[in-house]
């Protein structure tokens, strides 16, 4: 084949490789454009659920509740009459009595008149005695059309007004829920969730995080707060998470749309303390030590279960009770976990003391961080910067300087530095000690 045939095979080739790739890129978009029309219709068709169920129990409610007052307004027109004309009644049998009594008494009059002269003086003597007896000059009292009740209803206008306004106002359709989630970075054993707000009318006062597993359809809260990031520890490793944040806008009670759910896991095992060191109890996490008395005074250094901190993370040391504070306490991060040390101010390790020095390979910095106390998070962070191997092959593994950037935080301040190592490691561990008890750390 000649070399122009050779070069034209060769373009014809990687015009297919381009082609692939450009049909390979456009499904992806269309598969893209799917997943954005299945969102907009999705979300379209559960906004119109949500609208319809709400405004039919709002309106099975007022009507209920419309009801319920029509009919307490019945009963009181009802017991108003009752107690109105039980009186009136009364009055009008005793009337009627009168009257009944009076017909009578005109009976007896007249027939007295008519009788014959024997009969005339006895009946008139009777008729005279029971018309004296009878009090025909007594009659009964009727009261006047003012002093009996003339119901009415008495009934607000405005209310209409009020409730067609309100109505007006009521509830909202958003096209792109106020707050989303900006980031998800994975941590041991959690997830560290941060989200910011895109609409820019809108105060947020409060956010409320919520976190469920894949296979689960219930969300359950991680956080409510005004914070723009949350750490969902207690997840395990290598399963997705889904997570979703809402917000709460300044003087409303009502939380936003949820923001469009982000999927997450994290590959990293929890930090965990090792068990059975004298002087400390663990929580059934691990992830928590607390100081105890058994040892007051003395007592030697409590590490991690492994070296679990890898360089590009984030350790975190979360202080939630203190206790009396001793120059020889520490918390930081080692090569090793050696046991005949007290305290993590030595050689391979790097840490903080309760006063806010700073160690490095059992050196005192001169600058120095904020005490710690109660509520104190202190954080590491490392990079690696360079190695220098001296071995004769070259091979890191086998000796030399290696060194790393280390930043460390504590409230609103931070000392960076490089530390030296006399050997190469992959991961570290991490440490406290404390002279006296009543200190428990949070490590994450």
């Amino acid at each position: 084949m000649s070399i122009e045939a050779e070069a034209l095979l060769q373009e014809a080739k990687e015009s297919i490789e381009a082609a692939q790739n450009y049909r390979s890129e456009l499904q992806q978009r269309l598969h893209g454009l799917s997943q954005a029309r299945k969102q907009v219709r999705g979300s379209a068709s559960q906004t119109r659920e949500a609208l319809q169920r709400h405004f039919q129990e709002l309106q099975t409610a007022v009507s209920r509740l419309l009801t319920e007052r029509l009919n307490a307004l019945l009963q009181e027109v009802d017991n108003i009459e009752l107690d109105s004309v039980s009186p009136l009644d009364d009055c009008q049998k005793l009337i009627e009595h009168g009257v009944s009594t009076a017909d009578e008494l005109l009976r007896e009059g007249e027939a007295a008149i008519r009788c014959g002269i024997n009969e005339k003086e006895d009946k008139l003597g009777s008729f005279t005695k029971k018309a004296l007896q009878i009090q025909l000059d007594s009659l009964p009292e009727v009261p006047a059309l003012v002093d009996v009740q003339c119901l009415s209803a008495q009934l607000d206008d405005t209310l209409l007004h009020m409730f067609r306004t309100h109505v007006a106002r009521h509830g909202s359709v958003a096209s792109h829920p106020p707050v989303q989630i900006e980031e998800l970075m994975e941590r041991p054993g959690g997830v560290l969730v941060r989200w910011c707000k895109v609409d820019d009318d809108f105060t947020p006062q409060d956010y409320r995080l919520q976190y469920r597993r894949g296979s689960s359809s219930q969300y359950e809260d991680a956080y409510i707060g005004k914070d723009t990031e949350f750490l969902v520890l207690h997840l395990d490793p290598h399963i997705d998470h889904l997570f979703r944040v809402c917000a709460r806008g300044e003087g409303r009670t009502e939380w936003s749309p949820w923001s469009i759910p982000q999927t997450g896991y994290t590959t990293l095992a929890p930090h965990e303390w090792l068990p059975g060191v004298d002087g400390y109890i663990l929580s059934s996490r691990k992830n928590i030590a607390m100081r105890n008395d058994s040892s007051p005074g003395h007592g030697g250094v409590l590490y991690s279960n492994s070296p679990s901190y890898f360089c590009g993370q984030t350790l975190t040391f979360k202080i939630t009770a203190a206790g009396q504070t001793d120059k020889r306490d520490s918390l930081g991060v080692c090569a090793d976990s050696r046991t005949a040390t007290d305290s993590l101010q030595r050689d391979q390790a790097v840490c903080i003391s309760t006063n806010g020095a700073v160690f490095v390979n059992g050196k005192e910095m001169t600058n120095q961080l904020p005490a710690i106390t109660v509520g104190s998070s202190v954080t590491f962070d490392m990079e690696v910067v360079n190695l220098f191997p001296v071995s004769n092959n070259n091979n890191p593994s086998d000796g030399g300087n290696f060194k790393l950037r280390v930043t460390i935080g504590s409230g609103n301040r931070e000392v960076v530095f490089d530390w030296l190592l006399d050997q190469v490691v992959d991961s570290l561990f991490f440490g406290c000690s404390f002279m006296h008890p009543g200190w428990k750390v949070l490590v994450f």
